[in-house]
């Protein structure tokens, strides 16, 4: 059921047009900035997105432009664990598993989970209670079992459904930015 949610959603994603998926996403950053839990973020954690993401460049520029602090996810495949990195430039990344850009350990540091103030939670498919289905690796899940910070995910409307299959080790975010709404 996960994998043809997945599906479906990756194929609405493919059929907004450059000049839409722009549009929606400088509306999606500009709502993000305006809400308080990124105002009094000092610390922000973020992915470095891919095809088919919200671009996070922009908003790791804002956060640096504000004088936050960004880290990004490190994964450990073997052992399913995730931690975050600080990150203060592109020297610091490096092209892993999957495609994905990760810092390299010995160019930043571990920030501890009470450290983050916000996290930045990617994913496929939500509900508008928080739950979400993301790439099927269980980082994000593993990782949030043990946060106490804010929690916001950046989405287009057709990412939203009707209800998300659930497990119990699975973690709501606080809150959902779309195009046209927030869900808190």
């Amino acid at each position: 059921m996960k994998a043809q949610i997945r599906t479906d959603i990756k194929a609405k994603l493919s059929a907004i047009t450059e000049s839409e998926w722009e549009a929606k996403c400088r509306s999606m950053r500009e709502t993000l900035f305006s809400l308080k839990e990124w105002k009094q973020a000092r610390m922000i954690a973020v992915t470095v997105s891919k095809r088919l993401e919200i671009p996070t460049r922009p908003i790791i520029e804002q956060a640096w432009k504000e004088g936050k602090q960004v880290c990004i996810q490190k994964c450990f495949p073997k052992t399913g664990a995730m931690e975050f990195r600080t990150f203060s430039g592109d020297d610091q990344l490096e092209t892993v598993y999957a495609g994905l850009s990760e810092p390299i350990e010995s160019l930043t540091e571990k920030v501890a989970q009470k450290d983050i103030d916000l996290v930045l939670v990617p994913g496929v498919a939500f509900d508008r209670e928080g739950f979400r289905i993301g790439y099927g690796g269980g980082y994000y899940d593993r990782f949030l079992t043990g946060y106490a910070g804010r929690t916001v995910s950046l989405l287009f409307d057709c990412q939203l459904t009707d209800r998300i299959p659930r497990m119990p080790h699975d973690i709501p975010v606080d809150t959902i930015v779309t195009e046209s709404e927030i869900i808190a």
